[in-house]
C-alpha cells in the first residue's frame, strides 16, 4: 500500500472526483498518482471540465496544497489518514463511496472498535431523549463505541448517555474537526475528547459546516457502524436516511417505536415496516450483534498491534482457504459459497479486522 496521504488530499481537490468516482477508479485499479500524472486510457470516463482541470493544474500544484493543509492539520493536532493506510477503518472501506481522507481529533484507535450509531430527531420528545440517552448508557457499557453526529437533540443525548456511561464516543461532523457545529455543543465536544473520544471528518481545516455537507456525514456515521438505531425520526429527516443507507451498506438497522399519536414515531415505525428491528431494550440490539460485537473486541487490540498473529476461527477457515487460491468480489463469493451477503460480509469484516485478508477495490485477496 502507498499510504500518503498526499495523494489522496491532492486528487480529492479535482473536481468531478468525488468519493464513488475516485472508488471506482481504485477498484479499477488506478491510483491518485495515476490520474494525478493524467495516466488512465480514453476508456476511463471523466467529466470534461475533469479532464480540463486535470490538464491545466498540474500534480506539484496540487501537492503543494496538500502540504498546506498537512501543516495546518499538525498546527491543530490532526491525524490524517488517507484512504489505503492502515489505519483507515475497514468498515468504512466497505462503502461504495468511502472518503478518500480522514481528519480526526482524538483517539484513531476507536475507528477499529465496534461502533453503533445511534441518531434521530434534532427537536425529540422528553421520552424520545430520556431513551436515547438511557440506551446509548446502556448499550456503551455492553461494548459499543456509540457513534453520532454531534447535532443537537438525540445525537447530544447519545454522545452524553456513553460519556455518563464512563465510556469513549465518537463524533462525525459536516465540519471540518477543529470546527464545532453546533456552537452550543463546543463544551460537548471537548468532553468527548477529554474522556478518551474522537471527532472524525472528511473535510479539510477550515471547511465550515454547510447544509450539503449533513446527508455525505450520515454515510459515514452508518459506515463506520455494525449497525444503526433510530430514537424518533419525522417521515422526511436525515435520520431516516442514515438508516437507509446502513441498510444499503448492509448493517442492522434498529427502530424504537413510539405513540401512535407521535409524529417523531412515524419514521421509525416505517423503517420497522421496511425490515428494520423493533428495539425496546437494549437487549434487542445486542443479542442480534453479539456475535460480531464479541468478535471485534477480542480482535481490535491485535489489528493495530498484531495482526498477523490473530488466530482464525474454524468457521472463518473455508472462506480464508478460498481467498488464498486468488481474488474474489462479494457477488462472486456469494455465488461460490451460497452463504448470505449479510453473513458474508460479517466473515470478511472479522478476517480483516484481524489482519488476514485486504480489498483491493471491491475485491478481497488473502494477504500471505
Amino acid at each position: 500500500m502507498c499510504c500518503d496521504p498526499r495523494d489522496w488530499i491532492a486528487v480529492s481537490q479535482v473536481p468531478g472526483l468525488g468519493p464513488a468516482t475516485l472508488a471506482k477508479l481504485t477498484a479499477a485499479g488506478y491510483t491518485p498518482v495515476d490520474i494525478l500524472a493524467q495516466q488512465l486510457p480514453d476508456t476511463v470516463r471523466l467529466r470534461t471540465d475533469t479532464r480540463h482541470f486535470l490538464k491545466y493544474n498540474p500534480a506539484g500544484k496540487l501537492y503543494r496544497q496538500a502540504d498546506q493543509l498537512l501543516r495546518v492539520a499538525e498546527s491543530l493536532e490532526l491525524q490524517v489518514i488517507g484512504f489505503d493506510c492502515p489505519g483507515y477503518p475497514p468498515l468504512l472501506r466497505e462503502i461504495h463511496d468511502p472518503p478518500a481522507v480522514l481528519w480526526l481529533r482524538g483517539d484513531v484507535k476507536l475507528l477499529f472498535c465496534p461502533q453503533l450509531a445511534v441518531v434521530g430527531s434534532r427537536k425529540p420528545s422528553r421520552s424520545g431523549l430520556q431513551s436515547a440517552l438511557q440506551l446509548s448508557a446502556c448499550l456503551a457499557g455492553a461494548g459499543f463505541v456509540i457513534t453520532s453526529g454531534l447535532a443537537q437533540g438525540v445525537d447530544t443525548a447519545a454522545h452524553q448517555g456513553a460519556l455518563n456511561a464512563s465510556k469513549p464516543t465518537l463524533a462525525v461532523l459536516g465540519s471540518s474537526p477543529e470546527l464545532i457545529y453546533p456552537r452550543c455543543n463546543m463544551h460537548l465536544a471537548d468532553r468527548i475528547l477529554a474522556q478518551g473520544g474522537a471527532l472524525v471528518s472528511e473535510f479539510p481545516p477550515g471547511t465550515r459546516p454547510r447544509p450539503e455537507h449533513f446527508p455525505r456525514r450520515n454515510r459515514i456515521i452508518s459506515g463506520l457502524s455494525v449497525g444503526t438505531l433510530v430514537v424518533e425520526a419525522a417521515l422526511r429527516s436525515g435520520s431516516l436516511i442514515t438508516a437507509r443507507l446502513a441498510m444499503e451498506q448492509g448493517r442492522e438497522v434498529f427502530a424504537l417505536p413510539g405513540a401512535l399519536s407521535n409524529p417523531l414515531a412515524r419514521g421509525c415505525h416505517a423503517l420497522i415496516r421496511e425490515g428494520a428491528i423493533l428495539a425496546e431494550t437494549p437487549e434487542h440490539i445486542c443479542e442480534p450483534l453479539a456475535p460480531l460485537l464479541g468478535y471485534l473486541q477480542d480482535s481490535s487490540a491485535e489489528m493495530v498491534d498484531k495482526p498477523d498473529t490473530a488466530p482464525v476461527a474454524p468457521e472463518l477457515q473455508p472462506l480464508l482457504s478460498l481467498l488464498r487460491q486468488e481474488s474474489w468480489s462479494l457477488d462472486e463469493l456469494r455465488a461460490e459459497t451460497g452463504v448470505s451477503v449479510s453473513e458474508l460480509q460479517q466473515q470478511l469484516i472479522k478476517l480483516e479486522l484481524i489482519g488476514k485478508i485486504a480489498i483491493t477495490g471491491n475485491r478481497y485477496t488473502a494477504l500471505a
